[in-house]
């Protein structure tokens, strides 16, 4: 016993004996080392969020911060709840930068710091059962094409309803991106395809519109084109099943506008 007490005395002397010596090596949070926050002009129209070139830092115009959350989490933003109303509404550009080159996962987890530490951001996931979208691979197989190329941090995928071009899409991104198409539906979309790599693909599907919407309403040969379930399936190998599971929202404890630069 006597030995015991005097090893732990000795170990909880050690910061005074060796004051240059930690008692445990922390490894600081990923973070970028120069960042700006700014609201956006009044009037823009369009907005864009991506990747600097080779890894060097992230860019944001004219989005809002619930975008920023959805992207940096790849949770749909009807899947963010809780917050003030200002986080559809208020637009921010950001630049942020850092030394070295970094992977887009990396760089999202100091987007997320940079969202803790700017914003104030503190948040949660919470378990929820319900109706839900399972999106599974087709008996006959998948027909996405695996792509192994060095990573070129461009957004993934790219272009309209009427020709979708997905460039090494992982399959975390391609639900999230799903979730966005159906936004009207409400039924989070959940990767069951056992899919771990990064594809490329071609799309083309007609817009999913709210339910009080007709199709008459869209022009001829937009009308014509299939539905994203009848794409997936056909042009894609997937398939989007309707029926019980449980997914995670974001609940937004705090969020404030963000600190000065």
């Amino acid at each position: 016993m006597r030995v015991c007490v005097l090893f732990v005395a000795l170990f909880l002397a050690v910061p005074a004996l060796f004051p240059g010596v930690p008692l445990l090596a922390q490894t600081p949070p990923l973070a970028f080392d120069l960042a700006s926050i700014h609201p956006s002009k009044p009037g823009q129209l369009d907005g864009s969020i991506k990747a600097l070139p080779g890894g060097h830092g992230y860019t944001a115009r004219n989005i809002t911060a619930k975008l920023m959350i959805s992207l940096m989490y790849k949770v749909p933003a009807r899947q963010i709840r809780g917050g003030p109303d200002w986080l559809d509404t208020e637009r921010w550009d950001v630049e942020a930068r850092v030394d070295g080159s970094y992977s887009t996962d990396d760089l999202h987890t100091m987007y997320q710091n940079l969202l803790a530490d700017r914003f104030q951001l503190k948040l949660h996931k919470e378990a929820r059962k319900g109706n839900i979208f399972a999106l599974t691979v087709e008996p006959s197989g998948s027909k996405l094409r695996p792509d192994t190329s060095p990573q070129d941090y461009s957004i993934p995928m790219n272009g309209g309803f009427a020709h979708t071009r997905g460039v090494r899409v992982p399959m975390n991104y391609f639900t999230w991106w799903l979730g966005r198409v159906l936004q009207t539906d409400g039924r989070p979309v959940i990767d069951q395809t056992g899919l771990t790599g990064s594809y490329d693909f071609d799309l083309t599907f007609r817009p999913v519109l709210p339910p009080d919407a007709s199709d008459d309403m869209l022009p001829a040969g937009v009308r014509d084109l299939p539905s994203i379930f009848t794409a997936l399936r056909e042009q894609l190998g997937l398939k989007l099943t309707p029926t019980k599971g449980t997914y995670y929202d974001l609940v937004i404890d705090q969020i404030e506008h963000p600190s000065a630069n």
